[in-house]
């Protein structure tokens, strides 16, 4: 089988993976890309290709979250905990948009080794090549980070803004139920008057039509500040052009404006999270 296609036959798993330990499914696609450049640009012989393509994306991956979150590793000095393998299971199921936020938190090296071996398997020792560290440290990383995403959200409630992005990134998802969970019940949708010229709708009621409007939509919606809050803006050409300003009542979205005038536009801010750029 030529080299081309042995990647095509790779290429979903790593997209797949990509996506679970970035957040983000463009910025996943744009990894493989680049995996596949330097595969392809190798002067060396690939004995295990699945492997050696593995090991690439994962630093990658690192390579990007570090970039985006500069989060320093902390020491790895951690009690063994043997883990509860139907607990294993639980977690690796539930990873996806409704831990994304808590992903988000923890350094990237937890990140890799808690998604490549709690959702997709991978051992420690490969694992460890993929992060340049020792098996017994790739296998404390793992054990953190899954403390940290078994955490109860109760005692860790979402702000604003991590409401803002959770919603946002379940509509890119096409998660209906996680919409659903992040709305009011009488949440609704409003439309200024420039933004109904731009192609909005001017009202939508209720928390199942809003979610269904939503649902798989706003791909091309980036997270913004507006009026100081944490919001989102579809974006044309590298231009704001319509706002989403989302109100947040007791941790679930109230309602969402969609805003287009000039001098809306004109306050809009790009951020990261919650930082500002």
């Amino acid at each position: 089988m030529e080299l081309t296609e042995r990647f095509s036959a790779e290429r979903p798993r790593l997209v797949s993976l990509a996506t679970r330990v970035l957040g983000n499914a463009g910025e996943a696609e744009d990894i493989v890309q680049q995996a596949w450049l330097r595969m392809d640009n190798t002067t060396t012989d690939i004995d295990n290709l699945p492997a050696w393509l593995t090991t690439v994306t994962t630093r990658l991956c690192l390579d990007r979250l570090r970039m985006r979150t500069p989060v320093p590793e902390e020491d790895l000095e951690l009690t063994e905990v043997s883990p509860d393998p139907a607990e294993d299971v639980a977690l690796a199921d539930a990873v996806g948009i409704a831990l994304q936020i808590v992903l988000d938190r923890l350094s990237p090296n937890e990140r890799v080794a808690f998604v490549l071996h709690d959702s997709f398997g991978f051992d420690f020792p490969t694992i460890a090549a993929a992060l340049d560290v020792t098996p017994t440290a790739a296998r404390k990383l793992a054990s953190r980070a899954r403390a940290k995403v078994a955490q109860p959200r109760s005692t860790d409630p979402l702000t604003d803004w991590e409401v803002v992005d959770a919603f946002m990134a379940a509509a890119r998802e096409g998660d209906f139920s996680r919409l659903v969970e992040l709305l009011a019940p009488d949440a609704f949708i409003a439309g200024d008057e420039a933004a109904v010229l731009a192609g909005t709708p001017q009202r939508i009621a209720g928390r199942d039509e809003v979610a269904t409007f939503f649902n798989g939509a706003a791909q091309a919606a980036l997270p913004v500040y507006v009026d100081q809050r944490a919001g989102s803006a579809w974006f044309h050409k590298g231009e704001a052009r319509v706002v989403f300003d989302f109100t947040i009542v007791a941790g679930v979205v109230q309602r969402i404006d969609f805003r287009a005038a000039p001098e809306v536009l004109a306050q809009v801010a790009r951020r990261d999270g919650a930082r500002r750029r």
